[in-house]
């Protein structure tokens, strides 16, 4: 079956969205759309799986405890295990297309 990853992007200035693309036991693979969506202010994510993260469209900014990190189109990082981060900022004007890898 195929499958577009830029598919289903819904604009919703209220709440991010979530897709599921692939689920096994050892990988998750998420497709994020956020319309200017950003962490809760004192919020830090620290997951127990390794994370990488690809901007497809758009733009954010991670932060981490002492520093920050501006992410465009084509951009991408790993975030190891239990390392503290929030997203600063997504793109008002547009959706920022994430694909998310835990693993």
């Amino acid at each position: 079956m195929r499958n577009n990853v830029f598919e289903n992007i819904i604009i919703d200035k209220k709440q991010e969205q979530f897709f599921e693309l692939v689920k096994s036991d050892n990988i998750r693979i998420e497709k994020i759309v956020s319309n200017g969506q950003s962490s809760p202010i004192d919020f830090w994510y620290e997951q127990k799986e390794n994370e990488f993260v690809l901007i497809l469209k758009g733009n954010a900014v991670l932060e981490y405890k002492n520093s920050e990190l501006i992410l465009n189109e084509g951009d991408y990082i790993n975030i190891p295990a239990f390392t503290k981060h929030r997203v600063k900022y997504t793109n008002k004007d547009e959706p920022t297309i994430w694909l998310a890898i835990f693993y």
